[in-house]
């Protein structure tokens, strides 16, 4: 029995291109939504086509609550609302899924990339893992691993494809635009998409296989803000300390606390920023 998780953000979807086509109740969103459900279902369908007995879509964008049901492959299942304890990854914990997919998804903070962010849409400016620059399909691998579960695919735009190479160097990957500035891309018609995205994931079924969950910690996670007090903020949850005027660090044992603790931190974070100013 192979199961595959699909985690599903918005930003790298299918003609998403600027924040209304993200942001629930834009008639922008509306729009858009139909076509972040094709991709998830292309994915579904192409895993399916490769030999995968179970499909598990976590939805991981914003209210987590964007895709349509009433519109997904009916072989899959759908994981759907906020509050989860692993929140974009969630279900990788069960030691059932053998293969993860990121379909969706972006670059991370402080990179070239259509609607390029990591957790906040602003106010954070980059994030790094022991050094190394973290997108959130960095963070979201590294939880992964830790289960023993690799990532397999990963569609989104084509910056989002090398950013993979980085953190899943054997996904396969699915560009559905091609970046030209953070609220700008070339994008491709669904119907093209869709096409892709199911080969793909054909391919990326073989991939799905558990390993040995890996024992890569400490993890060090270091934050970069774009206002001094969201640095002063983070430091209310333990741990979390100013490594320099709009930096804070923190340092857990494991990716599971890591990725926790990185919520509380984005979640205070976001607390306080004020309109307009930031």
């Amino acid at each position: 029995m192979t199961k595959i998780l699909i985690s599903a953000d918005m930003e790298g979807a299918t003609g998403v291109t600027w924040p209304a086509d993200v942001l629930p109740g834009s008639e922008q969103w509306q729009r858009c939504r139909h076509m972040f459900t094709s991709d998830v279902n292309a994915a579904i369908a192409g895993f399916l086509d490769g030999g995968a007995d179970e499909v598990l879509v976590n939805e991981a964008h914003w209210s987590m609550r964007n895709l349509l049901l009433e519109k997904l492959d009916e072989r899959a299942q759908m994981l759907t609302g906020r509050h989860k304890d692993l929140s974009m990854v969630e279900g990788v914990q069960h030691g059932d899924v053998d293969g993860v997919a990121f379909v969706g998804y972006h670059t991370g903070a402080g990179t070239e990339g259509v609607l390029a962010h990591t957790y906040l849409a602003n106010s954070i400016t980059g994030v790094w893992v022991n050094g190394e620059q973290a997108s959130e399909g960095r963070l979201n691998a590294l939880v992964a691993a830790e289960y023993g579960v690799p990532v397999v695919l990963v569609t989104g735009d084509d910056r989002t494809g090398l950013d993979a190479r980085g953190y899943a160097p054997r996904a396969h990957t699915v560009a559905v635009k091609d970046y030209v500035s953070r609220y700008a891309a070339v994008c491709r018609p669904p119907a093209r998409t869709a096409a892709d995205i199911r080969a793909a994931a054909q391919q990326a079924a073989a991939l799905a296989v558990r390993h040995e969950p890996a024992d890569a910690g400490p993890y060090t996670v270091e934050l970069e803000f774009d206002a001094v007090h969201l640095a002063g903020a983070a430091t209310v949850v333990p741990g979390v300390e100013r490594t320099g005027e709009r930096r804070v660090a923190y340092t857990l044992p494991t990716m599971y606390e890591a990725i926790r603790a990185f919520k509380a931190v984005t979640t205070l974070v976001s607390q306080a920023v004020e309109e307009q100013y930031g």
